[in-house]
């Protein structure tokens, strides 16, 4: 097929004609009549959405800000601009009003979607500081609108039983979708900034429509599949992924509160999610944890389990060989131990797509061992994600997997990884200095360094920017030092320092819940938080978790000192960017008493 039979709007059209009374879109936990929204119904709000669109005077290429939690109305927006040919502007609902504005005022977006209060709160701020942002549409029907706005401010439901407004716009919608092309833009991204102010990625359908088609090669999805929406469709892993999804006549249930994750996987039971790393470590630290807990007799049945699962697996992977006697072992251990861990997970998992930072080793290890695929992949908002991944018969413990069919990969000066396809964006949004900065001759400059092997697996070996040199002359990454340390299930967030120190300290965020849990049981008196963090036994715990922790990474690797600190790194103290990456200098400059404390005793 050609790449313009992908192109997105087309093919949900296609799959809306084809799935008529099929649930597309599912709010989980989410009351009528957005709990559950057929194909068809998605096909003509999303329509209804275009024509409320051009009704409110957007153009051709004009934006539209979406700034709400997972939800069905969401993705209904997204789609319904696209049909109206506007450009999709997400912005992540934890942002703050500074943020926000920079990127409505960067776009000259002319509508936002909101979802709740809260939103619509700041909402109304923005239209002060933002000029170009005429209206606000809000999916939370329950939300009082502010009187003196009856004429910018609206409820998405009441413009959608409001036919009196959108049908007239019927024959120039349709005029509009049959001159809709692969050059047109079709989202600006604006990525997280973890120095200076963020760039709008310039993605367009010839993007989107490689990517699907691209997917389609490597990946065992099927009409009908479910894929539960858990990372916030503001970032292009989910949303990219959303897209595929639903091309491929999938069924995409939204969770707006990430906190009832557990719940939603228990009661969705899904084919398929996407997640990062924090997830899968936080899951392998809580059985970890709980086996730890355990009597003799189930630790040593766990060992044996996960030896066996981790010898299963290299045979599946063609790269051992098998028999029978390890064949019945499996079936055993499968019965008494993988099945429960699955279950766990829904039951029913075909693969979990993993991205947005390194995988430790041993985290991976473990899910391959107990049957659950997870395909590590790699990829940027500047390529509209995926670039590499791995896939159900090619999987390697700590690589990316292999480039996607269309897409060409080189390294470049200091190993640095360069791409080149389809995919790649055209660019940031009025920003022509530092596009031309983002290029070589053609090729996407990643700012990560990497390496394949011989069967042209990728391995990330730092992130050039952030590679710390020591005053010792070595080089540390250190989300691999982080990555180690942090699938402990003490430790909620971890910045290490080693840029021109003599050794490795750390800044370490502990996991409340589970450390009061701790004290408790070793009955520990305390009054308060920081007193807690204090208190020597605490210390000592944390000093031999690190021990445990950090035995596979060089001496010079490894953190010597660390400070517990009280509270979070938040959104709101500008300490990590909405994506959870760390503001490496906001940390250093907040905590720089702390910092030279570790250094100068």
């Amino acid at each position: 097929m050609s790449l313009d039979q992908y192109h997105v709007i087309r093919l949900l059209q296609q799959q809306s004609e084809s799935l008529k009374d099929a649930i597309a879109l599912e709010g989980f936990e989410m009351a009528a009549p957005w709990h559950q929204v057929s194909w068809q119904a998605f096909d003509q709000i999303s329509s209804k959405i275009a024509q409320v669109l051009i009704e409110l005077g957007v153009q051709v290429q004009d934006r539209c800000v979406i700034l709400a939690q997972n939800c069905p109305q969401w993705t209904c927006a997204d789609v319904g601009t696209l049909k109206s040919r506007a450009v999709v502007v997400p912005i992540y609902p934890t942002s703050t009003v500074e943020q926000a504005s920079f990127i409505v005022n960067d776009a000259a977006a002319k509508v936002m979607f909101v979802d709740d209060a809260k939103q619509y709160a700041m909402a109304c701020e923005l239209q002060a500081l933002c000029p170009s942002l005429e209206h606000v549409i809000v999916f939370d029907a329950s939300v009082a609108l502010a009187a003196d706005k009856a004429f910018q401010h609206w409820h998405l439901d009441a413009l959608l039983a409001d036919d009196a407004k959108a049908i007239k716009q019927e024959v120039e919608l349709n005029q509009l979708l049959q001159a809709a092309n692969l050059d047109d833009l079709l989202t600006l991204i604006y990525t997280s900034g973890t120095t200076g102010d963020p760039k709008g990625v310039m993605l367009d359908y010839r993007n989107m429509a490689s990517t699907i088609r691209q997917h389609d090669h490597i990946l065992p999805f099927k009409a009908g599949d479910v894929s539960l929406a858990f990372l916030p469709l503001s970032h292009v892993f989910e949303r990219s992924w959303s897209f595929y999804v639903l091309c491929r006549g999938g069924h995409n249930v939204y969770l707006q509160n990430t906190q009832r994750v557990k719940e939603a996987i228990s009661a969705v039971r899904p084919h398929t999610l996407c997640v990062v790393p924090r997830f899968l470590e936080k899951v392998y630290s809580a059985v970890q944890d709980k086996v730890a807990k355990s009597a003799d007799g189930r630790k040593r049945l766990f060992a044996w389990a996960m030896r066996v699962g981790g010898r299963q697996f290299e045979v599946g992977q063609g790269r051992a060989k098998g028999g029978l006697w390890l064949s019945l072992q499996w079936r055993l251990a499968n019965k008494l131990v993988y099945s429960k861990l699955q279950a766990v997970l829904g039951g029913r998992l075909k693969f979990m797509p993993c991205g947005g930072a390194a995988l430790d080793v041993n985290v991976g290890s473990f899910f391959h061992a107990i049957n659950i695929p997870v395909l590590c992949g790699y990829g940027m908002t500047e390529t509209n994600a995926t670039v590499t991944c791995n896939t159900l018969d090619n999987r390697v413990a700590g690589s990316n997997g292999k480039v996607l069919p269309e897409i060409e990969i080189k390294l470049g000066k200091d190993d640095e990884i360069l791409v080149r396809g389809d995919t790649v964006m055209r660019g940031y949004y009025n920003r022509p200095e530092d596009t031309a900065a983002a290029f070589e001759d053609g090729w996407l400059k990643t700012g990560d360094a990497g390496r394949f092997d011989a069967k042209g697996n990728l391995f990330i070996t730092d992130r050039i920017k952030e590679l710390m040199k020591t005053s010792n002359g070595k080089y540390i990454a250190p989300q691999r030092v982080e990555g180690a340390v942090g699938c402990c299930p003490f430790i909620e967030q971890v910045a290490i320092i080693a840029d021109a120190r003599n050794y490795v300290t750390a800044l370490i965020v502990p996991a409340f819940e589970s450390l009061e849990a701790w004290a408790k049981d070793k009955g520990l008196k305390y009054e308060s938080p920081l007193e807690l963090l204090r208190h020597s036994h605490v210390v000592e715990h944390f000093e031999q978790r690190l021990k445990q922790l950090q035995h596979e990474l060089a001496g010079f690797e490894q953190i010597k000192k660390f400070t517990l600190l009280p509270e979070a790194f938040s959104m709101e103290a500008g300490l990590i960017t909405p994506t959870l990456k760390l503001r490496r200098k906001m940390i250093y400059h907040k905590y720089a008493h702390e910092i030279n404390a570790m250094y100068n005793n």
